[in-house]
């Protein structure tokens, strides 16, 4: 349950524990005060913070910080899908990632879930029919982040990307609700056709750090693919596979991997 100084009746006791930690660390280090100010207390709402913060990342020469800050402003009034997208997405960093003790610090810190909040909005731009400024977005957060993530590819809620350096996902993919996945995992295509060529990730999904899923393969529910692993093949639900090419080497050993985050393999081989 998450701690807050606020009265019980708050309207949104998310964004209260949030404010509450940030007044902490300012507190504790006012070094920390112009940023911590300009990007959480500032504000009155995640929203607002988000758009600040998504702004303040992606702006360069060509866009400024302003327009930017309307770009995603618009999207999140439009669409309030995406601020819960983005809300789910917090409360799982915060509860499957063991260096995440605040729900300040991936806000402020952690390019993972930066990085999907940006797709997000470029997402919601392509939708539209905004094809180059979701192109912007996406080369911005590639950039930036170091992940590359097309704005048409379809990504769930309560999404975890841990390290999140080298991520590459590709426009066909579909990525389902809660799933994990650590540095330098690509969901990619195996040629240059045209049509539906990316993999589809099913719900609850554990993807190990280098992993690499390739074409338009379905990976089941609840399933765990081992670190390093290359998946050119259907992996069934709740299992879990390991090795180049990748095979099912036993169960997924648990309800929702994504969540328990266990990597260990049967035996107790490390992914």
């Amino acid at each position: 349950m998450l701690e807050t100084r606020h009265a019980v009746s708050s309207v949104d006791p998310v964004w209260d524990q949030i404010t509450t930690e940030a007044q902490d660390a300012v507190s504790r280090q006012p070094l920390m005060g112009g940023l911590i100010h300009a990007c959480i207390l500032h504000h009155t709402s995640l929203e607002k913070a988000l758009s600040y913060r998504i702004a303040a990342k992606l702006c360069s020469n060509e866009m400024s910080m302003v327009i930017l800050r309307e770009i995603v402003d618009k999207a999140y009034g439009e669409n309030p899908d995406l601020i819960a997208a983005g809300r789910a997405d917090l409360m799982a960093v915060y509860e499957r990632d063991p260096a995440c003790h605040r729900l300040l610090q991936p806000i402020l810190y952690f390019k993972g879930y930066q990085a999907v909040q940006c797709y997000r909005v470029a997402n919601w731009l392509w939708q539209q029919g905004d094809y180059d400024l979701s192109y912007f977005f996406q080369m911005r957060i590639s950039e930036i982040f170091g992940v590359d993530i097309h704005p048409a590819a379809r990504i769930g809620r309560g999404i975890m990307i841990d390290h999140a350096h080298s991520i590459v996902i590709g426009e066909t993919a579909v990525v389902g609700d809660n799933v994990s996945m650590l540095h330098s995992v690509t969901l990619g295509g195996t040629g240059k056709e045209e049509e539906d060529r990316h993999p589809k990730i099913g719900n609850g999904v554990l993807i190990g750090a280098g992993a690499k899923v390739l074409g338009n393969i379905k990976v089941g529910h609840c399933s765990r693919i081992a670190a390093g692993s290359v998946v050119l093949q259907e992996v069934p639900p709740c299992k879990t596979v390991a090795g180049v090419p990748a095979k099912i080497v036993g169960e997924a050993g648990c309800d929702q991997p994504s969540v328990s985050m266990n990597q260990v393999l049967a035996g107790g081989k490390p992914q």
